[in-house]
């Protein structure tokens, strides 16, 4: 028999979904979730077909309907976001080690940033449920005569609200999505990523336990071809909110448009990391390192192109190097694992391919680059420099703790260098130089730019992208609007009784 004591995370797994509050088991098959750090399957998820995601959307419907839902007060709804947070709290141990089970992260990242900024962005997110506001509006309306208008804006919930999450971050993503809808009076169904459902069905257990009605959310599982398309072709979806790759989120924008459901899109990065030669050797080596190799280089603002001031070149390349050579492979559960697996076998061949194609395009390899050998889906870091750039490894998002250098003389090159890209996610500036800082920010094409640090996010700091890295914002007051519809009401009244 397991003992759930020593290991709190098995006894979190759940084989089913949650629909309308009950534990659903019928759909169109099972698919395997397994541990990324073995290889070895660890649970049994259901895949849900249209019949089920259907289930899981009316039952959104009926819940988004309902007396109890759409009258209830934004306090109401500020008290369940912020006892949801509680009770993360208090299962975070358990969530933390299932979602290192589960996702490969490093233990002390789960607890961080799945259970500590999750519990975090709930009770940022709890507090706009009574702060959601319209407008007063001076009209100037000039006819009939004898008649004057007083007008203003009254905003509502957008409805139904399907999320698709990705796997790199499953807990928090989820909680992005679900915190902003339920402060605007939304309902929601969600769909974690197929590698990485377990946190997200205890997260809708967890809703039910604090109270939030039967309904409200749903977790469904399953593939996106599958599951997600099922979800983002329903008729009652009025809004996706999707975060992954680029090439998917074109995909739901298209299938959005027969129906036209409210569309945001967090998609892919291939964030350039700057570095001036006043920055100090040690801290550009440290900024470029964590940058790219922070939670196994998926992230979708990993700093995959470093871009480095003559005067210091040399210095910080070899410095990357040596740090991505000196980084330990190995479970998230071992305390000295400073590099976790990939997500999948699958995306594992996936970064190999292209440090393969790295090489052959004639980049030097600095760093990494072996196959590993050992059980689970490890890829070493790797640094390359020389690339060309027309080459993959610098025009594609990899999704891997792969790094591309390159070394530039001016002001001018740094500034083309980074924007010479499809993507305009997040970038980093490093200089102590202020007033060179400030004359490169506003012409860095990207969502968010970090000086002198990168990949940082607060719950009130909006999110999103440029150019094809995406469209609307994740957080702060910006979030906000993903999720409600604007109504403008005009009344009419006698100028004079």
């Amino acid at each position: 028999m397991i003992n759930t004591d020593q290991q709190p995370e098995l006894a979190a797994i759940r084989e089913y979904m949650v629909i309308d509050g009950q534990p659903c088991t019928d759909g169109v098959g099972r698919l395997p979730v397994f541990n990324p750090a073995t290889g070895e399957v660890i649970a049994q998820q259901i895949e849900a077909g249209p019949q089920q995601v259907d289930l899981a959307v009316q039952a959104a419907r009926r819940a988004f309907e309902s007396s109890a839902w759409r009258a209830s007060l934004p306090a109401t709804r500020e008290r369940l976001l912020l006892a949801l947070a509680d009770r993360i709290e208090a299962e975070g141990e358990s969530l933390a080690r299932l979602e290192t089970l589960n996702n490969g992260k490093l233990l002390a990242i789960s607890q961080m940033l799945e259970v500590g900024a999750s519990a975090q962005w709930l009770r940022y997110m709890a507090g706009w449920a009574t702060k959601i506001t319209g407008d007063t509006l001076s009209l100037s309306i000039p006819f009939p005569p004898g008649v004057k208008y007083h007008g203003y804006t009254q905003p509502e919930p957008v409805g139904v609200v399907a999320a698709i999450v990705p796997w790199n971050f499953p807990l928090l993503m989820a909680v992005w999505k679900i915190a902003p809808a339920i402060a605007a009076g939304c309902t929601i169904v969600l769909k974690p990523a197929e590698e990485t459902p377990l946190t997200a069905l205890r997260l809708a257990e967890l809703a039910l336990e604090v109270g939030f009605p039967p309904g409200v959310i749903n977790v469904i599982t399953g593939r996106g071809e599958i599951t997600g398309a099922a979800l983002v072709a329903h008729p009652d979806v009025n809004k996706i909110a999707f975060t992954g790759s680029t090439e998917v989120g074109k995909l739901i924008a298209h299938a959005a448009v027969d129906d036209m459901k409210r569309v945001s899109l967090e998609l892919g990065g291939k964030s350039p990391v700057v570095i001036m030669d006043d920055c100090p050797v040690d801290l550009a080596i440290q900024g470029a390192a964590g940058a790219i190799f922070f939670n196994q280089g998926q992230v979708c603002t990993a700093g995959s192109r470093v871009f480095i001031q003559d005067g210091i070149y040399d210095q910080v390349v070899e410095g990357l190097a040596a740090a991505a050579d000196s980084l330990k492979m190995g479970s998230g559960f071992d305390g000295d694992t400073q590099i976790g697996p990939m997500i999948s076998a699958r995306h594992r061949d996936r970064v190999s391919r292209y440090i393969d194609e790295g090489r052959a395009s004639g980049a030097q390899l600095l760093a990494g680059g072996q196959t590993w050998q050992g059980a689970g889906y490890f890829v070493h870091p790797t640094v390359f420099a020389n690339a060309t750039p027309d080459a993959s490894i610098v025009r594609e998002e990899i999704f891997g703790p792969v790094v591309v250098a390159a070394r530039f003389q001016q002001e001018e090159d740094a500034v083309r260098l980074a924007n010479d890209t499809r993507f305009g996610l997040g970038a980093s500036i490093w200089s102590n130089d202020l007033a060179r800082v400030q004359r490169m920010v506003p012409r860095i094409q990207a969502g968010t730019v970090w000086v002198n640090t990168h990949n940082m996010l607060d719950p009130s700091m909006p999110f999103g992208g440029y150019k094809q890295s995406g469209v609307g914002r994740e957080h702060g007051r910006a979030v906000i609007s993903n999720y409600i519809e604007t109504k403008s009401v005009c009344i009419a009244y006698p100028d004079s009784v």
